[in-house]
């Protein structure tokens, strides 16, 4: 628990994002029902680990819903706050701009907390590319989807959940600048703590039935997929590239919550990378063997 001399100090120090945090023993929950308690909703989000396929990560992150959000479409930048636009640009690079926006937060690291307590969540579509590598210039493509090229959550209410010693960290990051930030954010930590202390709701994963790979539609036809296949070995063979994925989108009717999803998944397929994000007109689900990229203590770790 921060002590309010330390949150003066914080403060003084000239960090305008100043964490509180309550600590509890929570050895009768789950992530998922902690989740379920406190996050559910729109803008809201759960990062679970399995390491080995045997034994649970140490740490569970549950980021309870977002008012905050950065999306990006081309060359558009919104921000949205309560669902209302408070901000919009056109910019060639919106990585930069998004950037700016990062560092206009000054958060102090406390060593009692653990390494990931908030900030910016979500995701950065195949089309950033196009923001790297300019002179590929960017091609007009199919956008069945209809979901923005990054979306991301500005979370700053977290829950850190300890599988090793049973115990989760409720965090809630505060502004030093609006009155009463401290007696408020304290408020805010025993309302989300008497949350979680409440009876959870048990709750079986529906059975919908077997499905079968005829049930799902591809994105293009098995010889477009061939055809693509032999113009990039033809791409290869002229040294203009050097490796290509191909791939395709497989759909299927969904008929039941995105959470029934993940929780089947993180049953028949634990994984040291799983996510579920509620992003509001869509979600992601997924279940990763391995990490993209990582910065950490200007340390980056790819695979």
């Amino acid at each position: 628990m921060i002590s309010r001399a330390d949150y003066a100090r914080y403060r003084a120090a000239g960090y305008n994002r100043i964490p509180l945090v309550r600590e509890i023993l929570a050895d009768l929950e789950t992530p998922v029902s902690t989740y379920i308690k406190l996050a559910r909703g729109p803008y809201s989000y759960l990062l679970e680990s399995v390491q080995g396929g045997e034994k649970w990560g140490r740490y569970s992150m549950i980021g309870l819903p977002c008012t905050t959000v950065i999306r990006v479409d081309g060359d558009q930048l919104v921000i949205e706050e309560d669902g209302e636009v408070i901000h919009s640009q056109t910019t060639p690079d919106p990585l930069s701009a998004i950037q700016s926006i990062q560092q206009q937060f000054h958060v102090p690291q406390i060593d009692a907390m653990p390494r990931f307590t908030g900030g910016l969540v979500g995701y950065f579509g195949y089309d950033t590319v196009n923001y790297v590598e300019t002179h590929l210039g960017a091609s007009v493509r199919p956008d069945p989807v209809g979901a923005p090229d990054i979306l991301l959550m500005v979370s700053d209410e977290v829950v850190v959940f300890d599988n090793l010693s049973g115990r989760l960290q409720v965090i809630v990051h505060t502004d030093p600048e609006v009155e009463k930030a401290f007696e408020n954010g304290n408020d805010r930590l025993d309302d989300l703590v008497a949350q979680i202390e409440q009876q959870a709701t048990s709750g079986e994963v529906p059975y919908l039935g077997q499905v079968g790979e005829d049930d799902f539609a591809p994105s293009f036809e098995r010889e477009q997929f061939e055809s693509a296949v032999e113009a990039s070995k033809t791409y290869i063979r002229s040294g203009d590239v050097f490796q290509v994925v191909l791939s395709q989108r497989l759909s299927i009717p969904f008929r039941t919550e995105p959470l029934t999803l993940y929780r089947a998944l993180r049953t028949v397929n634990p994984s040291p990378y799983m996510y579920f994000l509620d992003l509001e007109d869509f979600h992601i689900v997924g279940s990763s063997p391995e990490i993209l990229a990582r910065l950490e203590d200007r340390e980056v770790t790819v695979r």
